[in-house]
């Protein structure tokens, strides 16, 4: 029997019955990892008999039951129960003797092993005559059978006035949901113990670790409010072993010594195998777990773990029960081992996992499964269809990291269709050069002769043409009629290229035409659905309709438009500016300079998005927002924004009535005294760039990483971001890009 520090008892002598001779003590301090004060708060608040704290390893469950008794301050009596050898007996007599039982039975008898229920209800009634106090029974896992019975029988029978503590590392086989119900059960889980990103944060506040803002961010995030994993982190850094190249794991020395001894040591061959190779997917339920490990049985395996907290339920599901997953740092510990003992299965179990996924209805999620399987092929298929759905839903992070996967590997092995997509998608996140290098890949992909069976490749080719438009508006009205001949009815670029026809006439200056195609480009976005294109079809229409000078139409417009963008949410899309923009245009004429400034705003922060990779909608938000600055009384501003739009203009000339209206603002601009560019609004748009990340913990150098320049031009960009905001320092830079909304 072990004791925390200053409760209970600490190392005895046994006598000859191997009853202790030391009795309770009060709590004293508590030692050990700092506990939650919430779910102290939630002990010293309840009025329940029984309370269990059930928890992996690490996460304070005896710490915050030392200071729970400590704050009770009643009679004591703390038994770690890996130390009784899992013996009834042995477990009772001590409880009895620590509390000074009166009666000589418990003390020192010897039942029979069918006596042990009668003995713990003797013990219970003996204690609830006389008065109150508390019973602590640690490392409740390590008991079983007749020990365990006993446990659950004296919880459900807990006498008046006294409370019984049980900590476990595994499931509790107690009766939950008739105690709940009674109100004789507090419970205290991994999500009570867990710590939360500020308490993580004080905790590595400690200036011996010398740790910048953003690594102590980035251990915050690993350990996942592990009390006992960020404590390892931490003495990893001090130690060394943890640096900016080197970053924390489950295999850092220290954490992975830890994983082996409290966590992996205690499974079984079977289980263990079975985690290693189910490690390769971030979550998984049975039927999954069967097709990777090419088995069955596997979901009772899990509830297993499950209740063994070894796994972790898969929070948020959508799709049904059963969904598990490891923490992170036990699942890149197996996955490491995997790869050591077994690196020939490696590629077999993701195979299996991204062929299950794919057949469930899962692409995104095999996506990466099949590029592990070094399937290049079926990786880019997967891709392909996948793409399209994972940028209309926000997930441009994810098909970046696609499209990253896609250039480590051979060209010869994508398809043009994919090339071709993917450089749309290069454009759609303002990567202009990437989206001209993959067009001009998609191109020479292409086979010179005999068109494709099904047309793909050629439709592919020509959707990407008429959304570069870089040959004016006859070539995007060809080549967008060439996509849709071959787009099949229900593909979701369907909507994208009857949109193209419709800016091809309004660059023509065909109104109605172009009215007619926004509408059905509308009518097909919504129907796919391709919500991005919904909301950029009714802002193209309040563009006919301003052409028209149709302003109750207009308005309508304008505000269904900017409500698709909200219910996305779409804010973040380079698809959005145009609404942003359209509705600044309509507070701004109606007299609501306020409103009209916040839109303009909007707009503004997606500049950098605007490039003449996807030139139409690009010039048209620039100069829209020229002319909401002009009415605004904002030339500075005006003037950055038609600086870019030259900028387009350069690179594709031939924009039709987009020229001539840019030269009519650049004359208007010109007509005004010249001002010093100051204010938000004149930021150009690498400032702008910049902006968001002078409110984060990156040094220049590392922004400079992040934006693919040099350190010398953020400093000159920041330096210039300063002057327009009238700050004379970062800190207060970051002041005003936080009040003007611009983070």
């Amino acid at each position: 029997m072990v004791s925390p520090p200053g409760v209970g008892p600490g190392p005895t002598d046994r006598g000859a019955t191997g009853a202790p001779k030391r009795v309770a003590r009060r709590p004293g301090r508590p030692a050990g990892p700092d506990h939650r004060a919430s779910a102290l708060a939630i002990l010293v608040g309840s009025v329940e008999p029984v309370v269990t704290v059930v928890a992996p390893p690490g996460y304070g469950k005896s710490a915050l039951l030392s200071a729970w008794v400590k704050r009770r301050g009643l009679p004591v009596a703390w038994v770690a129960c890996d130390q009784i050898d899992d013996d009834p007996r042995t477990l009772w007599r001590t409880v009895a003797a620590l509390l000074g039982c009166p009666d000589p039975a418990l003390r020192s008898g010897t039942p029979a092993p069918g006596d042990v229920i009668r003995v713990v209800d003797r013990l219970a009634r003996a204690l609830g005559a006389r008065g109150a106090g508390t019973i602590v029974l640690d490392r409740v896992e390590t008991v079983s059978g007749e020990c365990l019975r006993s446990v659950v029988a004296f919880a459900d029978a807990a006498p008046a006035g006294w409370r019984i503590a049980l900590a476990s590392r595994h499931r509790l086989p107690l009766p939950v949901a008739r105690m709940r119900l009674a109100h004789r059960l507090v419970e205290i889980g991994t999500a009570e113990l867990s710590l939360s990103a500020a308490e993580a944060q004080r905790l590595l506040a400690d200036p011996a670790l010398h740790l910048s803002e953003r690594r102590a961010a980035e251990l915050v995030r690993d350990a996942e409010g592990w009390p006992a994993a960020l404590s390892l982190g931490a003495l990893a850094v001090r130690s060394g072993e943890v640096t900016a190249r080197r970053p924390f794991t489950g295999t850092t020395r220290l954490m992975g010594d830890y994983l082996r001894s409290e966590v992996l040591d205690a499974l079984s061959d079977a289980e263990r195998r079975f985690l290693d190779r189910t490690s390769i997917v971030d979550r998984v339920n049975g039927p999954l777990a069967d097709s990777v490990v090419g088995g069955t049985g596997s979901a009772r395996t899990i509830e297993t773990l499950l209740g063994r907290n070894v796994m972790l339920p898969a929070a948020g599901e959508d799709d049904g029960e059963g969904w598990a997953r490891c923490h992170p740092l036990v699942r890149q510990a197996l996955s490491t081992e995997l790869v050591s003992v077994s690196p020939e299965l490696v590629p077999v179990l993701h195979r299996r996992a991204a062929q299950w996924l794919e057949s469930h209805g899962e692409p995104e999620r095999a996506v990466d499964h099949a590029y592990q399987a070094m399937d290049a092929e079926w990786f880019g298929r997967l891709v392909l269809e996948a793409m399209q759905p994972a940028w209309a839903r926000g997930r441009i992070d994810l098909v970046l990291r696609w499209l990253g996967q896609l250039g480590s590997l051979s060209p010869e092995t994508h398809t043009p269709a994919l090339v071709a997509h993917g450089a749309l998608v290069f454009a759609l996140v303002g990567r202009p050069g990437d989206a001209e290098r993959w067009a001009a890949v998609a191109e020479s992909l292409a086979p010179p002769a005999a068109p494709s069976p099904d047309g793909t490749i050629e439709g592919a080719l020509a959707y990407l043409r008429a959304s570069l438009g870089s040959g004016g508006p006859a070539s995007m009205r060809r080549d967008a009629a060439d996509a849709l001949h071959h787009l099949p009815p229900a593909s979701p670029y369907r909507a994208e290229m009857i949109q193209t026809e419709g800016l091809a006439d309004l660059l023509d200056g065909d109104l109605a035409a172009a009215d007619a195609a926004f509408v059905h480009a509308y009518d097909v976005a919504v129907s796919v659905p391709a919500v991005p294109w919904a909301a950029l079809a009714l802002a193209e229409q309040f563009e006919v309709a301003v052409g028209q000078d149709d302003w109750t139409a207009a308005e309508a417009l304008a505000k269904r438009s900017l409500e698709v963008v909200r219910r996305g949410p779409l804010q973040a899309y380079w698809t959005s500016a145009l609404p942003f923009a359209c509705a600044a245009r309509a507070a701004a004429r109606r007299g609501d300079m306020d409103e009209a400034r916040e839109h303009a705003q909007r707009a503004a922060q997606l500049r950098p998005l605007l490039t003449y990779a996807l030139p139409v909608v690009s010039v048209q938000v620039l100069l829209e927002l020229a002319r909401v600055y002009l009415a605004l009384v904002d030339p500075a501003g005006a003037s950055a924004v038609l600086e870019q739009a030259r900028g387009i203009l350069h690179q594709r000339p031939a924009l039709g009535t987009l020229v001539t209206a840019a030269r009519q603002l650049d004359e208007r601009v010109g007509q005004i005294t010249a001002a010093r560019p100051v204010g938000a609004s004149s930021l150009t748009a690498a400032e702008l760039r910049l902006v968001p990340l002078l409110s984060t913990y990156l040094t220049y150098p590392e922004i400079g990483e992040q934006l693919f320049i040099s350190r010398h031009t953020v400093k000159t960009h920041a330096s210039s971001v300063y002057r327009k905001l009238g700050a004379s320092s970062r800190r207060e830079a970051v002041e005003r890009i936080v009040e003007l909304g611009l983070a």
